[in-house]
């Protein structure tokens, strides 16, 4: 994890707040433990604090959390580790029952990241509240997944705002960005757009009243916070993105900076392996800037990849014949020295070169040129006020619905919205394939905004003349403008941080940002003068560094977003270093599906 302290905010401060956190947590338990995590917890949790740190505070065995009863363990202590949602209290109050009333067993249950009174409630109807010793919350604030990027890993954070109305995950917003004031000053300058930009505003502003004599005087590190409301860009994730980084999320999907990376199909069966097993599992790959290779790669357009490993295995076998001409002691005990870096070199380069054949397979299918050509005539706006062929013939072999409703928001949103009698035709024709439930669905992407049957007060056209967020001949290889990340089309999240730092303010934008939904945020935050003496209040200090701008998008943002505003940071004579936040990482595929409705599959365990 050291590669997270190599930046400009050093991040490695977050994640060991928070492991300080989980270890207070597990000390108020004292004895053996066994946890049962909500499953979407293991990998972000797996990211603060490793297993060899929990067994050193007496936690043995850690199992699922799935109906029934529970494995059967050693440990005094069975500790739940969850999110506060009413589902998974059914879930506990069966585990807890399964134990019977002779047991010997202390039960204990942390959330994640705070209490809920209706789970408490919850607990309380089943009638097993009282069988827990401890009730209390685990903070999990952003957690930092690369030394730029940080996640709340709040999954449902958009569908809950924009379709249940629920606001809850603006709080945990709220609540991580007075954490980062507090370990690394407050931000002088607070601009936003959206709503969601607006309601997080206003409640740091309000909690900064409130403990308006107890803030600690630290000099501030972060210029300034722009706040994004996804639904203030409701395009860039539905395009393909073609970043190499892009690129693996969208064909094997980057969960907590992993990836499983399936195993060639030419490889060779092992002998020794029973009759029946066809093929090892799929190997588990960790992304992140400690590896010098892929910090190299992960941003650039894919078509320029390809070069860099080529480049990278002619140093590497240059590097591998200096022993040949090794003649002396000394020569032969410096290459010996450098044997390691050079081995890890050599496995960095394996593994993706075997990352990017499987990335080529994909890119080269006929499929995927097609749907790419679509997503391109769509941003350039050819063709969008009628049904489109190609749709048309997803729709008819039953391509997965993902896809489908993908390409048909995309269409809809460069159109301002379709004719009532395009939308009707669309949405019957979708629901006579894939089922009536799907209603539902389609009614929840009316409601976030992401279809329409009547013209949206955005225009796409107009935005993306003023933006330039269409640019023709666009360099790939060697681009110098942010629409590489998609090959021509420039993230409308990323072009209004560009404008805004140009501007030093909305000032210029107003014009624009009345096509957006949304109010429009521009606030400062009071900072002692004594601090403000030792920093560039928010200005750009010609003789000094950059200056620091935390860049938090709620709802959701892309890694061709995350790559854009990297390509901007490293520009010459680059006026400001970047931090992204956001409340998960998203791609379009996994937008439109949390607005697909379908039954929760929680897993029984027959134990």
């Amino acid at each position: 994890m050291a590669h997270l302290s190599s930046g400009r905010v050093n991040l490695a401060q977050m994640r060991e707040g928070i492991r300080r956190q989980l270890l207070r947590c597990l000390d108020k338990c004292p004895g053996s433990k066994a946890i049962i995590w909500d499953d979407k917890l293991t990998g972000p949790v797996g990211l603060i604090a490793e297993y060899s740190l929990l067994k050193e505070h007496d936690v043995g065995k850690m199992f699922p959390l799935v109906r029934g009863k529970l494995p059967s363990c050693e440990e005094h202590n069975i500790i739940f580790l969850v999110r506060p949602k009413l589902e998974t209290m059914d879930i506990i109050a069966e585990n807890v029952k399964g134990y019977g009333k002779n047991h010997s067993k202390e039960f204990h249950i942390f959330f994640v990241p705070s209490k809920s009174n209706l789970c408490e409630l919850s607990l309380e109807k089943s009638g097993v509240y009282g069988s827990f010793s401890v009730i209390d919350e685990f903070d999990l604030s952003l957690i930092p997944f690369d030394n730029d990027i940080m996640s709340l890993e709040q999954e449902k954070a958009f569908y809950e705002c924009y379709v249940e109305n629920d606001l809850t995950s603006m709080l945990y917003v709220a609540n991580s960005l007075m954490t980062i004031q507090a370990l690394f000053g407050t931000i002088p300058k607070i601009y936003g757009k959206g709503q969601l930009a607006k309601h997080v505003t206003d409640i740091i502003l309000r909690k900064r009243r409130e403990m308006a004599d107890n803030e600690c005087q630290i000099t501030p590190l972060i210029d300034n916070l722009v706040l994004i409301d996804r639904n203030i860009d409701l395009l860039t994730p539905l395009l393909t993105q073609l970043t190499y980084e892009g690129l693996i999320d969208e064909s094997l999907k980057i969960e907590n900076t992993c990836c499983q990376v399936p195993t060639p199909k030419d490889e060779p069966k092992n002998k020794q392996q029973p009759e029946g097993i066809q093929k090892a599992k799929p190997k588990k790959v960790i992304l992140n800037s400690g590896e010098n290779l892929y910090a190299e790669i992960r941003d650039m357009n894919f078509s320029a990849v390809g070069p860099v490993l080529s480049r990278e295995a002619k140093r590497i076998t240059a590097e591998y014949e200096e022993h040949r001409a090794a003649k002396t002691v000394g020569e032969m005990k410096e290459f010996v020295h450098k044997l390691p870096h050079i081995q890890a070199a050599k496995q960095s380069l394996a593994q993706h070169t075997s990352i990017a054949e499987l990335m080529k397979e994909h890119t080269d299918s006929d499929d995927f040129r097609e749907s790419l050509r679509v997503e391109q005539e769509f941003f350039h706006g050819i063709d969008t006020d009628k049904a489109h062929p190609y749709i048309e013939q997803c729709i008819g072999v039953k391509e997965p619905i993902q896809k489908v409703l993908r390409l048909v928001c995309l269409q809809c949103f460069v159109n301002n919205g379709f004719k009532v009698k395009l939308f009707d035709y669309y949405r019957r024709e979708i629901i006579q394939t894939y089922g009536f439930e799907h209603l539902l669905t389609l009614n929840n992407l009316e409601t976030v905004g992401m279809l329409r049957s009547t013209m949206q007060q955005r225009n796409y056209n107009l935005l993306r003349k003023s933006l330039k967020l269409v640019v023709e001949d666009v360099q790939e290889t060697q681009p110098n403008d942010i629409a590489y990340v998609h090959s021509g089309y420039a993230p409308l999240s990323v072009r209004l941080a560009q404008f805004l730092e140009r501007q030093s303010g909305w000032r210029g934008l107003e014009e624009i940002l009345k096509q957006l939904p949304g109010p429009t945020v521009e606030e400062k935050q009071n900072i002692p003068a004594a601090l403000l003496k030792k920093n560039t209040g928010g200005q750009s200090n010609a003789d000094g560094p950059p200056r620091v701008t935390l860049v938090y998008f709620l709802g959701g943002c892309t890694y061709s977003e995350i790559s854009a505003l990297r390509f901007l940071a490293q520009q010459e004579n680059a006026s400001t270093d970047y931090v992204i936040a956001t409340t998960n990482i998203i791609n379009g595929t996994s937008l439109v599906e949390s607005a697909i409705e379908q039954m929760d599959k929680i897993p029984v365990n027959n134990g």
